[in-house]
């Protein structure tokens, strides 16, 4: 074997190892998601208990709550579009709890469609949430048309006159139709380690392929 065969050989077994590796580390980092996405499953189906006096954004995300109050005001509608359904509005209201009051998620309303007026009390069963939806791109809100293009709880709060605190509905006690519940889950969670796997163990395969293509010339050049 000569010295040019054998360092296309290492270099080849080198760099095939390194993608290989990043293949499992890719592995690693799917089993470790696939474990968060199942305790945030649990914490999302557990048993709803009273909205803290001072939820936190990050320890409290997901946290299922049960409340007590009457919705008040007009909705605010941020603009969606729902596979299957087409174009509409997520209905967010603010609601009385008596001593503060909080915002609703009410969930998902065609856009032709007329959103019910919710008065008197209602019970509300739900997941808090601090919707990361807010970027560069993101239009400012059309106040005179009310329509917002984002979940920004902190100016939506503003603007309602309420706490910075979102629970996305998953029941209320009362007829909300024609509006559909969306509630919180994993899966727009992104998890995408798999096919990242994939393409690292895919590269590694054409990296030895290429390899064996060079040996080959080399040996057909030496012989």
């Amino acid at each position: 074997m000569t010295r040019r065969l054998i360092i296309v050989v290492l270099f080849g077994l080198i760099g095939a190892g390194i993608l290989a590796g990043l293949g499992f580390w890719q592995l690693q980092r799917l089993s470790w998601k696939e474990g968060v996405l199942a305790e945030i499953d649990t914490r999302i189906t557990a048993a709803p208990v009273a909205i803290p006096g001072d939820p936190d954004p990050e320890a409290d995300r997901y946290l299922p709550v049960s409340a007590e109050g009457a919705f008040v005001g007009d909705p605010v509608r941020v603009l969606v579009s729902l596979q299957g359904s087409g174009p509409g509005y997520r209905l967010i209201q603010a609601f009385d709890l008596g001593e503060r009051r909080v915002m609703v998620d009410r969930g998902f309303l065609a856009e032709r469609a007329e959103a019910p007026d919710l008065a008197g009390p209602a019970l509300v069963i739900g997941n808090l949430h601090w919707p990361d939806e807010v970027d560069g791109f993101t239009p400012d809100a059309d106040l005179g048309r009310n329509i917002w293009y984002a979940r920004d709880v902190d100016a939506l709060a503003a603007h309602l006159g309420a706490d910075p605190i979102l629970i996305i509905a998953r029941s209320l006690s009362v007829d909300d139709s024609p509006v559909t519940p969306l509630p919180v889950s994993s899966d727009g969670i992104p998890n995408n380690h798999l096919g990242y796997a994939v393409q690292w163990f895919g590269l590694a395969l054409v990296w030895l392929g290429m390899t064996a293509f060079l040996g080959w010339r080399i040996t057909r050049r030496t012989a």
